[in-house]
């Protein structure tokens, strides 16, 4: 009985778990050119990514407003995503910021980035703004 319950748990724990990707520098900027970044741009999004997320596709911040931040870009679920329904200013599912798909992450964060700018993300602000930021040589 103790094997089949702790197997029933194994299982259950496995299958709720979501792909996630942490990216090396250069793997990540290949990914975001893919993505349609503009180069001109690639060492601030670099900085930027690094800065909020480490790199880590699966990361979740919660924040002092109640919000939290979400996936590679660390998008506010205040108002660019809603969970369980597409929903919010990028019109999708929270959920869908902390897999290792980031063709709709990097939509998203577009969107924002549009709206807002750079300035949109504390961690840019906090460890990019100012700097030289050349495109990671890879």
């Amino acid at each position: 009985m103790k094997y089949r319950t702790v197997l029933l748990l194994f299982a259950s724990f496995c299958f709720q778990q979501t792909s996630s990707k942490v990216f090396t520098r250069c793997g990540l900027t290949q990914e975001l050119l893919k993505q349609g970044f503009p180069r001109s741009f690639v060492g601030n999004w670099v900085c930027l990514i690094e800065s909020e997320s480490a790199k880590d596709t699966s990361k979740v911040t919660n924040r002092a407003n109640g919000s939290k931040g979400l996936g590679l870009f660390q998008i506010s679920s205040k108002e660019w995503c809603t969970y369980n329904t597409p929903g919010g200013k990028c019109n999708m599912k929270c959920e869908d910021l902390v897999n290792e798909d980031i063709a709709d992450d990097s939509s998203c964060a577009k969107k924002m980035h549009g709206e807002l700018g750079f300035r949109g993300w504390e961690g840019w602000k906090r460890s990019c703004y100012r700097r030289k930021l050349p495109i990671p040589n890879c």
